[in-house]
């Protein structure tokens, strides 16, 4: 009998919402006396994961090099199911039931790439991939604070000079943004380091900063986004208004080929393009239907792998087609991957509207 410390986390209840919880769990043989047989169990006290756990999840234990197992429990047809799946190389089986085992070798583990570390940073685990000899450069250039996302995302643009985003925008898009994040935790490490030792004068002070920790991360890794796109746009030739005011006050962010064209009612409707940016959608891709309501098609880039089928079925039938970097291509199921645009296609697409 061996007995484990656990971390489960639920992505059981609702899409945009992780649970986390503790405990451990027992595996042993239940017919240990018996000279023939035996009968392996696991077993777990109830938590706030396992009472919302229902048959057809996806339920996924791994145990880790400490000996403490993690176990996820997923609901069926969800995007996270999908990014699961993906994430451990797992067989798809629909509605099947099927008990699969894998293991994976510490030396064959390969560098986890940009979707790989979206997803985890999803199930709460945080890989902050940083880089202590850019460090004194970015504290010299700053002067020792954060700079505008804008200026951030130049400069982690000049740090990676041999990307093209004529070449291959999909490429740059991906690229730009590893590195962004690369560089926002190393300097992050440094600041959030340096406030720890000041020490806080009490629990509020401690929480509030906290809080604006996580606020920072959250609204500078869309405005990134943004403005990485609008570098490609610009490499590109293809000319844009980004965040105009359309009807009822709503701001796409960006509208092709200007927001000038798009209030010109002698411009053909069908030459204009709007773009809504997402680096992740959970359900917040609805709002994007509301905007540039002259444009009847809508695109939405986003970062996030593997949206499930009933999302993207939802999009296609709101005639909102996603634009997704090819990259991340893979972690959608066959089905949905013929429907997808790439970065560079959705260039051609606005690039031949421009030309008529």
């Amino acid at each position: 009998m061996r007995k484990f410390e656990n971390i489960l986390i639920d992505l059981h209840k609702i899409e945009n919402e992780t649970a986390v919880d503790t405990g451990f769990a027992t595996w042993c043989d239940a017919r240990e006396d018996h000279p023939t047989r035996s009968e392996y169990r696991l077993y777990y006290p109830a938590t706030t994961v396992s009472e919302v756990a229902a048959e057809g999840d996806l339920l996924v234990i791994g145990k880790l090099p400490d000996n403490s197992i993690i176990v996820i429990v997923v609901r069926a047809g969800t995007t996270f199911e999908n990014n699961i799946l993906w994430l451990f190389n797992l067989p798809d089986e629909g509605t099947q039931k099927r008990f699969t085992v894998q293991e994976i070798e510490e030396e064959n583990d390969p560098e986890l790439d940009f979707a790989s570390r979206i997803i985890l940073t999803e199930l709460g685990i945080e890989i902050s991939e940083t880089d202590e000899n850019y460090l004194e450069v970015m504290l010299e250039k700053f002067r020792g604070k954060f700079p505008t996302t804008r200026i951030f995302s130049a400069f982690a643009r000049e740090t990676l000079g041999d990307i093209s985003a004529i070449d291959n925008p999909d490429k740059a898009v991906i690229a730009w943004m590893d590195r962004v994040e690369m560089l926002f935790r190393t300097l992050e490490r440094h600041f959030v380091s340096e406030r720890i030792k000041d020490g806080f004068e009490d629990v509020d002070t401690f929480i509030s900063y906290s809080l604006s920790v996580q606020n920072r991360r959250k609204s500078r890794v869309g405005h990134a986004l943004e403005n990485h796109l609008e570098q490609v746009f610009t490499d590109n030739s293809i000319t844009y208004s980004r965040g105009k005011v359309t009807e009822y006050k709503a701001k796409p962010d960006f509208i092709f080929p200007d927001i000038e064209h798009y209030y010109n009612l002698k411009f053909p409707d069908t030459r204009l393009t709007m773009l809504g940016v997402k680096s992740t959608c959970k359900d917040r891709w609805r709002q994007v239907l509301s905007e540039a309501a002259r444009i009847e098609d809508k695109h939405l880039l986003t970062l996030e792998p593997g949206i499930s089928e009933n999302q993207t079925d939802e999009m296609v039938a709101n005639n909102l087609q996603l634009v997704i970097p090819q990259s991340l291509h893979a972690t959608y199921k066959p089905g949905q991957q013929s429907w997808l645009v790439s970065v560079q296609s959705f260039l051609q697409l606005v690039e031949s509207r421009q030309l008529v």
